[in-house]
This record gives structure tokens, C-alpha cells and sequence, in this order.
């Protein structure tokens, strides 16, 4: 068992996955302080795609 994690620590792909954790924790961060902005945001493209689809 000892054997396993002393490789997984000296290779170098799990090097990747710890990146992309980090990535994602970013990107949570700033979803999470910007939800209210998002979220109008998303609100306006929404309602603007509505009205201009029913003027076609």
C-alpha cells in the first residue's frame, strides 16, 4: 500500500487532475460572487431573445 502511494506521488499525471481541481475551485469562486450579476445577465439575453423572436 506504502508502494502505491509513494508512485502516485512521483508521477507526474496526477500532477493534471490537481490543476484541473484547482481550475474548477476558481471558477466556483467567481460564479458564486458573481451570481446576482450572472443571473440578471442571463435574465436580460432571455427576455430579449423572447421579445425579438415574436416580432419574427
Amino acid at each position: 500500500m506504502g508502494a502505491f502511494f509513494c508512485d502516485l506521488w512521483k508521477e507526474e499525471d496526477a500532477i493534471g487532475v490537481v490543476e484541473i481541481i484547482l481550475i474548477l475551485v476558481v471558477l466556483i469562486g467567481l460564479v458564486i460572487i458573481f451570481k446576482n450579476q450572472l443571473v440578471s445577465l442571463v435574465k436580460n439575453i432571455l427576455s430579449k431573445i423572447t421579445s425579438q423572436s415574436n416580432s419574427i
